[in-house]
């Protein structure tokens, strides 16, 4: 079972992502959106937004550069391996607690506002409480961390995730004794990415970069009003 969640499922997680994904888009244009609750309740969605978008980009960020930059590469620098864990711990400490309060405010709108809750979908509701569940492993697992200071788990993340996109067979073997609450972490997050073809989390993806290159200008105009009789 563990080589299944750690060496083989991540690879069907990632496939599914960027296969239905893009059927999704060529299939269902018009549901490629976030379908914003913005206009029911705007106070308490601009909070809840702001301080979970900029918190989970953050995170992300993090965890590709973290992850996925080689090892070699700190060493070569002279970057100590408690001193990157350190730091991984102060940062996504930090953005991993905006992000969970502003998720938090998020899933309260979705639950317990009538209106936002109408206009919801299970979709948007189940990915939402996944997003805060992993939020929780994840800030939850700085408090293990912690009895590690020597940096040795973080590289055994690394050399797993490293594993996993170089098709090495032994990968899910270099977290085999890891604390359960990582191994959580990660199969819950291999998870999301498994759902995300399916839900609101397309809009990740999308940017209005198409704009920069549009040929034309776009020409609008106003609309002709009749005079009082």
């Amino acid at each position: 079972m563990h080589h299944f969640l750690y060496g083989i499922y991540p690879y069907i997680a990632l496939s599914v992502m960027v296969i239905a994904s893009a059927a999704r888009y060529d299939r269902d244009p018009f549901t490629w959106k976030s379908k914003s609750s913005q206009l029911l309740r705007r106070r308490s969605f601009v909070i809840g937004s702001v301080l979970f978008h900029v918190g989970v980009l953050l995170i992300f960020a993090g965890h590709l550069i973290g992850l996925l930059t080689p090892i070699w590469i700190f060493d070569s620098l002279g970057i100590p391996h408690g001193a990157k864990q350190l730091l991984a711990m102060a940062a996504g400490g930090i953005a991993g607690v905006m992000a969970l309060i502003g998720g938090f405010i998020l899933l309260a709108r979705r639950l317990f506002d009538p209106r936002i809750s109408a206009n919801s979908t299970v979709a948007d509701t189940g990915i939402l409480i996944l997003l805060v569940a992993q939020l929780l492993l994840g800030v939850g697992s700085i408090f293990v961390s912690v009895q590690h200071l020597d940096g040795h788990e973080m590289v055994k993340f690394m050399s797993w995730a490293q594993g996993i996109l170089t098709f090495d067979p032994k990968a899910a073997s270099y977290i085999a004794d890891v604390n359960w609450i990582f191994k959580a972490h990660i199969a819950l997050g291999l998870t999301i990415f498994l759902l995300f073809p399916f839900t609101r989390l397309v809009h990740i993806v999308s940017a209005p970069v198409r704009f920069l290159w549009r040929p034309g200008y776009q020409i609008v105009r106003t609309r002709k009003e009749t005079p009082a009789e």
